[in-house]
């Protein structure tokens, strides 16, 4: 599956996740998910130095959001605003 990653070291990956519970899993999810957007929310104050809370956060939701709903929900164009 990881092909950068040593067979022993990934059948102890492998393991590991199946005897975590589906709660621990979802945990791990959450968890991962959390980290992902706190990467991104740095990689946008970088860009914008000056920009609101407000917009920090619509930069953030138009990475996950498609362009139409960015625009129906929260009046944000990403095509003019940018993400």
């Amino acid at each position: 599956m990881l092909t950068d990653t040593d067979p022993k070291t990934e059948a102890f990956l492998i393991e590991g996740y199946r005897r975590m519970s589906a709660a621990q899993k979802l945990e791990r999810v959450r968890q991962l998910t959390h980290a992902v957007q706190q990467l991104a929310l740095s990689d946008i104050r970088r860009k914008h130095p000056g920009a609101s809370e407000r917009e920090l956060q619509l930069r953030l939701a138009s990475r996950w959001l498609d362009a139409e709903t960015m625009r129906r929900a929260f009046g944000w164009d990403p095509a003019r605003e940018g993400y």
